[in-house]
């Protein structure tokens, strides 16, 4: 029913999802990129009610104590503790590799402001858990939202951020102004040289 609903705004208000058929897997890390606007996350949220998919999402580890802490996780969110000795990446890696089903879903920039570069806890989560990226977009030029094929890690970082550039080289968000260049840090360093 929701699904339904959704596809019939994004109808309305001219907004296209691709056709193609959502990749067959159990495990992915889900990016999306250019994370410009307000906009992006009801955009996104109807798109994945359109598609119905079950995706994860991470969350600070309070946000899932009572009395809503069943909300939060009822939406798929994965608690995290920041604090901890263990690093973010390593708890998800776990996380992902205990369930049956796990599609996560991560925005690289973290922010809707422009960056230098992308952040790459997505792309160490991936490795480290052994599953494929797959990347989505949304194109206010076309105003099409849609995904790749799935995507695995060569462990060379930066030939595969050079793969995630050009992929996401001509879509817009809505202010395209304000997206992140797609490298990593140590790139934009040594291009600063």
């Amino acid at each position: 029913m929701l699904g339904w609903f959704f596809n019939f705004l994004f109808k309305i208000f001219g907004w296209h999802l691709s056709e193609k058929e959502l990749p067959d897997v159990d495990k992915a890390v889900l990016i999306f990129a250019h994370h410009t606007s307000n906009w992006d996350f009801p955009t996104m949220l109807a798109a994945k009610f359109a598609w119905n998919i079950q995706v994860r999402y991470l969350g600070k580890h309070t946000l899932f104590k009572p009395p809503f802490g069943w909300f939060f996780k009822s939406l798929g969110g994965i608690p995290v503790e920041r604090c901890k000795a263990s690093n973010t990446v390593d708890q998800v890696v776990d996380i992902i590799n205990k369930e049956d089903h796990c599609l996560l879903a991560l925005s690289p920039e973290g922010t809707r402001s422009y960056t230098d570069y992308w952040k790459t806890g997505f792309y160490q989560i991936a490795r480290g858990a052994n599953v494929p990226i797959i990347m989505f977009y949304l194109d206010t030029r076309t105003k099409t939202i849609g995904f790749s094929d799935p995507f695995q890690t060569t462990g060379d970082i930066e030939a595969d951020f050079q793969h995630f550039a050009e992929y996401y080289k001509d879509f817009k968000g809505f202010k395209p102004e304000q997206a992140s260049i797609v490298q990593t840090k140590e790139t934009f360093l040594k291009n600063r040289q």
